[in-house]
């Protein structure tokens, strides 16, 4: 494609081949074996959800992000509550060292934890120092949505780092043989959160929930 650029390329455990590109209309962003993972098409799929976030609450004082990535999300966040404290949670050193090399992680004030999301997440939701006004939850490998992440068990430990109305937000593909299982996914959220919103961006659909 005329435009476009491979800025760099690295192998991760998690994420198979990370690859930097920049194009004219997108800008620069990370992809995981061809699916966009942070910038690009990313960031029109998360400044339309985090609309719908804003018009919903005021005061957001802090944000965890499940699936820090390159940072998009936070970035927007930033944008958005200047003044909010983000903690950023993930597995790959790899996809967020290339964030703040390429996508000005390292200038958004995020508290950055390598770690696995399910084992921070449980240790975390045992003392009572942590509660989330606002809680991203992004865990895609590439393609893939780990089965631990979609137990009930994971969406109840999500659920008790809120605080008293703070909101959830998990995001899933929507689309092909995704579908079904993104649908069962949002049944279960039902089942444990009194509010869930279902919102239909590009070829994603992101769950908003609270108690």
């Amino acid at each position: 494609m005329i435009g476009t650029k491979i800025l760099e390329e690295k192998k991760s455990k998690y994420n198979g081949t990370l690859r930097v590109t920049r194009t004219l209309g997108m800008g620069t962003y990370i992809q995981a074996d061809g699916l966009t993972q942070s910038g690009g098409i990313v960031e029109i799929i998360w400044r339309q959800t985090l609309r719908q976030i804003k018009s919903k609450r005021q005061e957001i004082k802090n944000c965890l992000i499940l699936g820090l990535g390159g940072g998009t999300v936070a970035k927007l966040i930033r944008k958005i509550y200047p003044d909010i404290k983000i903690t950023g949670v993930d597995i790959d050193t790899i996809i967020v060292e290339l964030g703040e090399k390429y996508l000005e992680l390292d200038k958004k004030q995020v508290e950055i934890k390598i770690a696995d999301a399910y084992d921070y997440i449980s240790q975390i939701s045992k003392s009572n120092l942590h509660y989330y006004d606002l809680v991203i939850i992004d865990l895609y490998n590439g393609d893939k949505y780990p089965e631990k992440f979609e137990t009930e068990n994971y969406i109840q430990l999500v659920r008790t780092v809120l605080s008293s109305n703070g909101m959830a937000v998990f995001n899933r593909l929507y689309y092909g043989d995704k579908r079904p299982e993104t649908v069962k996914f949002g049944k279960r959220l039902e089942k444990i959160f009194s509010k869930v919103k279902w919102f239909y961006p590009e070829a994603n659909l992101l769950f908003i929930c609270s108690n």
